[in-house]
C-alpha cells in the first residue's frame, strides 16, 4: 500500500542525519553548511571610532570657536585626551580620543585659520560608533546549519577566522534502467529513447551543491542492475529512474533488495509519480523514481531535494509555500493528491496548460508547483493557493502546511 506524502516527508524530516564534517579555508566554504557554532573573539568594532570625517568635540563647546591643530587617521593609535575648547580633526573609522562626546561632520563647521566654528546644536554620542555595537565579544554570530554566503565570509574575516568546520558535500550517484535507454550523445534506433532523466537528476544535484557520479544505464536484468548498484554504493544517495512499476521487466527493486536494501516505503499517494520507492543499503540511501520525466521531476522536487538538504546539514529544510492567487479557474480530477506545475510571477500562480507524466517540455517551464488535496475538484480564479518554489531556495526551520484544498 502506498504511503502518504505527509508520511514520506515526515520520515525524511525525522530520520535522515547530516553527513560527516571537514575543515576548509573560509575562501573555499562559500555555499557550504556550517557544522558548528561560531562566537566572537572580540568586539566589533574593536574600539570606539568615528562614523564620519569631521571633528571630535565636547558638547560644552557647541556654538563656540575651538582650537584645531591635530588630526587622527584611520589606523592611527591615538593616546591624546580631548580638552574643552579643542576640536580634533578625525577621519572615518579612526579611534576617537579619550574625552570625546560627539563627532561633528566636516560640512557642519566653519574653518577659521587653525580653529573651527562649531554648530550651536551638538548631540552627545552623535556619529560615534561604539565598541561592540555590531558584535559583542562572546556573542554567537554564525550557527550550525547555516549556509555560508558572501556576507557570512565578511563576518568570519572581521573576526580573523581562517578556517571553518562544515558538513561535507553530499555524494549523488545516478544510473538509468532500461534496455531502450541511450545517453544523449549516443546513436539510437527508432525503437529506443534518449535518457533525459539522468542529466536532469545530475544537474539538479549540482545546483543543490552535491558531488555527482553518472555510470550510464543498466540493462533490464537483475544481474545487470546489481552490477550497476555495486559500482555506486560509495555514494550517500543513489537515484534511479524507471523499473519501479509492475511491468514484466521492472526488476530495480528486486536487484536492490538482493543486495540487502532496507525498504522504507514503496509507492507514494501522489499524482504524478506514485511508483516512487525509498530505502537504504548500509549508509547509502536509495530513491527509485518513475521513468516518466515529469513524474520523476515532481518527486525529485518533493522528496529527493529534501533528502539532500537533510544530508547536507542545513537547518532550514522544510518545504515552505508562498501564499498567492490562482490566475484562472482550474479543474482537477479528485481522488488523489495532485501536483500541478506552473509559473509564479510574484503575484499569481499560472498552471501550465499541458503537463502529462511523460512530458519533458513542462519541466523546463515550471518554476513552482501546488499540491491539491484529494477532495479538491476545482480551484477558482483568485483563490488563495500554496505555491512551492522550484527555481530558488525557500525553506523553513519549522514545519509548514503545504497542501491547497478546496471542496
Amino acid at each position: 500500500m502506498a504511503t502518504s506524502i505527509i508520511n514520506a516527508l515526515d520520515f525524511i524530516y525525522k530520520s535522515i542525519e547530516p553527513l560527516s564534517t571537514e575543515i576548509v579555508p573560509i575562501e573555499s566554504s562559500l555555499g557550504r553548511v556550517l557544522a558548528e557554532e561560531y562566537s566572537a573573539n572580540f568586539n566589533l568594532p574593536r574600539f570606539d571610532n568615528s562614523a564620519m570625517d569631521g571633528y571630535a568635540v565636547k558638547v560644552s563647546d557647541q556654538g563656540a570657536i575651538a582650537k584645531s591643530d591635530k588630526i587622527i587617521y584611520a589606523g592611527d593609535d591615538s593616546n591624546h585626551t580631548l580638552q574643552e575648547g579643542e576640536a580634533i580633526r578625525i577621519m572615518t573609522g579612526a579611534p576617537i580620543p579619550e574625552g570625546t562626546e560627539a563627532i561633528v561632520p566636516i560640512e557642519d563647521v566653519t574653518i577659521v585659520g587653525s580653529s573651527v566654528y562649531l554648530p550651536s546644536t551638538i548631540k552627545i554620542g552623535k556619529h560615534i560608533r561604539r565598541a561592540g555595537e555590531d558584535i559583542r565579544s562572546g556573542e554567537s554570530y554564525a550557527h550550525r546549519g547555516d549556509r555560508i554566503t558572501a556576507y557570512t565570509l565578511a563576518i568570519f574575516a572581521s573576526q580573523g577566522v581562517t578556517h571553518v568546520k562544515i558538513f561535507r558535500r553530499v555524494k549523488i550517484a545516478v544510473f538509468g534502467t532500461g534496455d531502450e535507454l541511450k545517453a544523449h550523445y549516443e546513436q539510437i534506433e527508432p525503437h529506443q529513447l534518449y535518457n533525459s532523466n539522468a542529466p536532469m537528476f545530475l544537474a539538479r544535484a549540482k545546483e543543490l551543491g552535491c558531488e555527482v557520479t553518472y555510470i550510464g544505464s543498466s540493462g533490464d536484468t537483475v544481474e545487470s542492475l546489481k552490477r550497476s548498484i555495486n559500482e555506486v554504493l560509495f555514494a550517500d544517495l543513489i537515484i534511479t529512474s524507471g523499473g519501479v512499476s509492475v511491468g514484466d521487466k521492472d526488476f530495480t527493486i528486486e536487484a536492490f533488495e538482493a543486495l540487502g536494501m532496507e525498504r522504507f516505503f514503496t509507492g507514494i499517494d501522489i499524482k504524478p509519480g506514485k511508483p516512487t520507492t525509498m530505502g537504504r543499503i548500509g549508509d547509502t540511501y536509495i530513491v527509485n523514481l518513475p521513468g516518466n520525466p515529469l513524474a520523476a521531476m515532481v518527486n525529485y522536487e518533493m522528496f529527493v531535494k529534501i533528502i539532500i538538504l537533510k544530508l547536507s546539514g542545513v537547518n532550514a529544510y522544510y518545504h515552505t509555500p508562498i501564499y498567492t492567487k490562482m490566475s484562472d479557474n482550474l479543474d482537477i480530477k479528485a481522488g488523489k493528491f495532485s501536483v500541478i506545475l506552473g509559473r509564479f510571477d510574484g503575484k499569481k500562480f499560472y498552471p501550465l496548460p499541458s503537463q502529462s507524466p511523460g512530458m519533458v517540455s513542462p519541466i523546463s517551464q515550471a518554476d513552482a508547483m501546488i499540491v491539491a488535496t484529494p477532495d479538491t475538484q476545482h480551484i477558482s480564479r483568485d483563490s488563495i493557493v500554496k505555491a512551492l518554489p522550484i527555481r530558488y531556495n525557500y525553506y523553513s526551520k519549522e514545519y509548514r502546511e503545504i497542501f491547497t484544498t478546496y471542496s
